[in-house]
């Protein structure tokens, strides 16, 4: 099992903060008073709340508390709330169908073509060129189990779990490419991003499962951030007298963190050139799917997601729009889409004017991961999810800083759209839960 250089995350620093703050400044010694540097520093981001409780901690709890502020990186998080907050609200561009041509709909794909990007697809996955990302990095709360999802047995004969069947997949990718290489064998690396909530658990799970028959040192883990949980004036939650409230920064925290880790210096150093991104709740995703790739490289764009026909126009998923006159593509979510356009017919096809849904399956070229990861830390926006999070007088409705795997699409100079059929492709295992009724697949 191959380790990433640093962990990553707005309070990812704990293991310098064990022995200094985020700055490497030392901390100091459990006082009647709180440091007043630290004092100072919170007052010029109206954070200084913080120390409200200081006089009735303990000594053990007040050092608790400036080792936790001490490893958050001030100046980044104020930035990067005030840039949120100051983006709710503010009009946007409207938005456009997505061209005929970014898409490759089932209907219109021919059996030669099919062919042809499986073989460049495979050709790609034998010379080590792709790699795959999982973004692992939740809870199943709503499977009613506080193990990693991946860890989750969804009901199969065979009790396999979600991570299980996808390695199997990987290891079936690698035996078809070996076989069309028709040399040696192919490896195809697997980077696995977790969260602090997640993190152990899963690499024990990979550990007792003996990596599901991949070898140890082709899977690298690595964990997303966190970022303070807010109240709707920006100020941070205490979760306790002595601790800020955070939560996971969203699975659009894998940019930050593949950047901040120095994997994609690690994935070019390994020759990969693309990198195939999927969420763990996919129990029937097709992990390196080598059409999928080939696809990818034909069209030669630097992002290309696989995308599922609306089946009725108020579904609720998230669609592909084109943001402005000839702008980039980007995602929706169905809350944003006005119901008049959600029932919009395209009168030449037939289908909803807007009708590819987002299913988190992705394709990114590895120079384009690097410019998204500069880009989202440029602009600082997340989005805020209003949601119960703990504090000293119990659960309250706060603000959850998040961003989303999708948030990289603005940034593509360009992208393709890959129809896949439902049925055999995806199937959230939130639907077990959350549906009263079966899905209208």
């Amino acid at each position: 099992m191959r380790e990433p250089t640093m962990v990553v995350g707005a309070d990812s620093n704990a293991a310098a903060a064990a022995v200094g703050g985020a700055d490497g400044s030392p901390l100091p010694p459990p006082t009647s008073s709180p440091p007043q540097s630290l004092v100072e520093r919170l007052k010029d981001y109206g954070q200084e709340h913080v120390f409200a409780l200081w006089d009735e901690l303990s000594p053990d709890e007040r050092l608790h508390l400036v080792k936790d502020i001490q490893s958050l990186d001030l100046s980044r998080i104020d930035r990067i709330i005030r840039c949120s907050l100051r983006s709710q609200g503010l009009p946007v561009a409207a938005i456009e169908p997505v061209p005929e041509s970014c898409v490759s709909s089932v209907e219109e794909r021919t059996m030669e073509e099919r062919e042809r990007w499986w073989k460049m697809g495979l050709k790609a996955i034998s010379e080590g060129k792709l790699a795959v990302l999982l973004l692992s990095g939740g809870q199943g709360t709503r499977l009613g189990s506080s193990d990693p999802k991946g860890c989750f047995n969804i009901g199969l004969p065979s009790g396999k779990s979600l991570f299980q069947l996808q390695a199997e997949r990987i290891l079936c990718v690698q035996r078809l490419a070996a076989q069309a290489k028709n040399e040696g064998s192919v490896t195809i690396h697997w980077y696995v991003m977790t969260s602090p909530f997640t993190d152990d658990a899963t690499r024990k799970f990979f550990e007792s499962h003996k990596y599901f028959g991949l070898e140890a040192d082709q899977v690298t883990f690595f964990q997303q951030g966190t970022q303070p949980c807010i109240s709707k004036d920006g100020r941070y939650v205490m979760e306790t007298p002595f601790k800020v409230a955070k939560s996971p920064d969203g699975n659009g925290g894998v940019y930050t963190a593949l950047k901040s880790s120095r994997l994609l210096e690690d994935m070019a150093a390994r020759g990969i050139k693309y990198v195939d991104c999927y969420g763990v709740d996919n129990a029937l995703v097709r992990v390196a799917d080598p059409t999928f790739l080939g696809y990818f490289i034909d069209k030669g764009v630097a992002a290309a997601a696989k995308v599922v026909k609306k089946a009725y126009p108020q579904e609720k998923v998230g669609v592909f729009v084109r943001r402005g006159k000839g702008g980039p593509l980007t995602v929706v979510e169905y809350s944003e889409l006005d119901s008049s356009l959600a029932s919009a017919v395209n009168q030449q096809t037939g289908r909803l004017r807007f009708c590819w849904s987002n299913v988190c399956l992705h394709m990114f070229t590895l120079d384009f991961l690097s410019q998204v990861a500069d880009g989202l830390e440029k602009d600082g926006i997340y989005h805020l999810a209003e949601k119960k999070v703990p504090s000293i007088h119990g659960y309250t409705m706060g603000l959850k800083l998040e961003q989303f795997v999708f948030d990289a699409f603005p940034y593509a100079p360009s992208t393709a759209l890959f129809e896949v059929i439902t049925s055999p492709f995806y199937f959230l295992l939130q639907l077990i839960t959350i549906c009263s009724s079966p899905p209208p697949f």
